[in-house]
C-alpha cells in the first residue's frame, strides 16, 4: 500500500464519551436539586430587589424628582417595594413572591423619604432582614449607602 501512512487517529473512544455523558448527567441532577426550591433563594432575591428599588428612589431624589420615596410592604404572599408616591402615576411597584420568606428588623409598612443628597431624610440607619431557608440582611445607612449586611453604628 504505497502512499498510505499509518498514524494516530484523532477523536474520542466510546468509553470516554460515555464517561463524559455520565458526568454531565450527574452534575445536572445535583444542580437541579439545588435550584428546584425557590424558597432557598427568595430571601436573597428580595434583598437584591429591595437594593435596586432603594437605588432608584435615591436617584430620583438626587435628580429633584418627587418620586424620591420608597415604601416597603410585606403582604400575605409577596413583598412589594414602591418607588414614588403611592397611588400616583409616577410610582413604580416591584413585587416578589414571598415563598416562605419574611422581612423583619423594621416596622412595616416602611416609608423612607430621601433628601437631595440621596440619604434618608430621617437621618437614621435601616437594617432589613429577610429570612426563610437562609437569612440575608440589607443596610441602608443614614448617609445613603446601601449594602448587604447589618448597619454599623
Amino acid at each position: 500500500m504505497a502512499g498510505f501512512r499509518t498514524g494516530h487517529m484523532k477523536g474520542f473512544t466510546i468509553v470516554e464519551l460515555v464517561v463524559v455523558i455520565v458526568l454531565i448527567g450527574t452534575l445536572s441532577a445535583i444542580g437541579v436539586g439545588l435550584f428546584a426550591s425557590r424558597t432557598t433563594f427568595s430571601p436573597l432575591l428580595a434583598t437584591q430587589q429591595l437594593a435596586s428599588a432603594t437605588l432608584l428612589a435615591q436617584q430620583a431624589a438626587l435628580a429633584g424628582n418627587p418620586a424620591g420615596t420608597l415604601r416597603v410592604e410585606q403582604a400575605a404572599n409577596e413583598f412589594r417595594f414602591i418607588v414614588g408616591v403611592v397611588g400616583t402615576s409616577e410610582s413604580r411597584t416591584f413585587s416578589l413572591p414571598r415563598e416562605g420568606a419574611s422581612l423583619s428588623g423594621v416596622s412595616l409598612p416602611l416609608n423612607i423619604d430621601f433628601n437631595e443628597l440621596g440619604a434618608p431624610a430621617a437621618g437614621s440607619n435601616y437594617t432589613l432582614t429577610f429570612t426563610g431557608d437562609s437569612t440575608f440582611q440589607l443596610c441602608l445607612s443614614s448617609l445613603g449607602a446601601v449594602y448587604t449586611g447589618s448597619c454599623r453604628s
